[in-house]
């Protein structure tokens, strides 16, 4: 599906990344945690095309994208949500979907039709006339998504999409994760909630100061609290 191999990269000559490794298999979700500064928002702008990078290789179901532009990246079949949604505020939720929707139309396989988005996010069926602008945050962000959805990815990837919501939007953004993963996408969440990762990753990679410092399976959250092998990523030491 997705393997990043050994990626360097930066912003002019400041090197973020450093030697990054990780993958992300068919139907899997796969997380990335770690603090502010560990570079995650830089890594998900290099698989997406939005930096470039200086050594190492990106493949996605064996091609590989190093070169590859942004829309390129979409077209073999990778959303993305960035953390500032960068959705057309001042545009209906309804031409937001549409706009996702008509360029998803040309992919293979469709996953989420119109009708599938609007029964998962169900607040958005009486707003779709309302301005973006208007919507609060968690709305904002399960339009987001969906407008991702539509574009019909088989990997989505999510950066820090739990920042700033309500608790119960949380709850509803784990229920979105795991029904994506039921249609067969794999997903790639990158957040500092960890306590959300906890419920929702099959593997989770650990980035502190731009490199990798750790992997945790489903069943290794226990021994890493004990270990303080996460204390130790987020607090220094």
């Amino acid at each position: 599906m997705l393997l990043v191999d050994r990626i360097t990269s930066g912003y002019g000559a400041l090197t973020v990344l450093r030697d990054v490794s990780l993958s992300v298999g068919a139907n899997e979700v796969v997380a990335v945690i770690g603090p502010n500064g560990a570079g995650k928002s830089t890594l998900v702008r290099a698989v997406c095309g939005l930096n470039p990078i200086w050594t190492g290789r990106i493949i996605k179901d064996d091609i590989e994208l190093n070169s590859a532009p942004a829309h390129r990246r979409a077209a073999v079949g990778i959303g993305v949500v960035l953390e500032n949604r960068r959705l057309f505020g001042e545009l209906p939720v309804r031409t937001n979907l549409e706009l996702a929707a008509t360029e998803g139309a040309h992919r293979s396989k469709e996953r989420f039709s119109y009708a599938s988005v609007l029964e998962l996010f169900p607040f958005m069926a009486p707003r779709l006339d309302a301005n973006v602008e208007l919507l609060s945050g968690g709305e904002q962000q399960m339009v987001a998504i969906a407008r991702a959805l539509l574009l019909q990815p088989d990997l989505l990837i999510l950066d820090e999409p739990s920042t700033g919501l309500a608790p119960k939007i949380i709850k509803s953004l784990v229920s979105v994760i795991e029904e994506v993963r039921r249609q067969g996408v794999s997903v790639l969440l990158v957040e500092q909630n960890v306590a959300l990762v906890a419920q929702t990753a099959d593997r989770t990679y650990v980035m502190k100061l731009g490199r990798i410092v750790d992997e945790l399976g489903s069943s290794s959250w226990e021994a890493a609290i004990r270990e303080q092998r996460l204390a130790k990523a987020y607090l220094g030491g």
